[in-house]
C-alpha cells in the first residue's frame, strides 16, 4: 500500500508534533510548484532535536508503508530535508529557520489547517 499525499502529510505532521517540532506549518503547493503537493516546515532549538525529529518522521513513514526518496542535511542538522515523494519536510534549526524564512520564499502558497492533527498543549 503506498500512501497518498494527505496521509504523508499527516503522518509527517504527527511524527514531528510527537518530537515537539516547534511551529509546525504546511503548505500547499498543489498551485505553486511541481515539485510537491505540500512542504513541511518546522524547527527544533538543538541539533539532537532537529535529529529526533528527522529520525521519528523516517521512522512512521517506514511504518505506515511511506517511502523516503531522498534526505539531505542529516550531517549539519542545521537544515535536514526529507523528500517523501508529495511531500517535502525542511527541518531547520530555529536561527536557519528564520534565516531562510521558506513560508515569505513560498507567500503564495496557502497554509493547510493542521490543528486535527497536533496534540494539544
Amino acid at each position: 500500500m503506498t500512501l497518498d499525499a494527505q496521509q504523508l502529510l499527516e503522518t509527517a505532521v504527527k511524527a514531528a508534533d510527537s518530537k515537539k517540532a516547534n511551529n509546525i506549518v504546511a503548505l500547499d503547493m498543489q498551485k505553486v510548484s511541481l515539485m510537491a503537493d505540500y512542504f513541511v516546515i518546522a524547527d527544533a532549538a538543538s541539533p539532537r532535536q532537529v535529529q529526533a525529529i528527522v529520525n521519528e518522521i523516517k521512522d512512521k513513514v517506514a511504518e505506515a508503508g511511506g517511502t523516503i526518496n531522498r534526505i539531505e542535511g542529516v550531517k549539519a542538522s542545521e537544515w535536514v530535508l526529507l523528500d517523501l515523494g508529495d511531500v517535502i519536510v525542511h527541518i531547520f534549526a530555529t536561527e536557519d529557520r528564520d534565516f531562510y524564512n521558506l513560508e515569505r520564499l513560498w507567500g503564495d502558497a496557502p497554509y493547510v489547517d493542521l490543528q486535527q492533527w497536533m496534540i494539544a498543549e
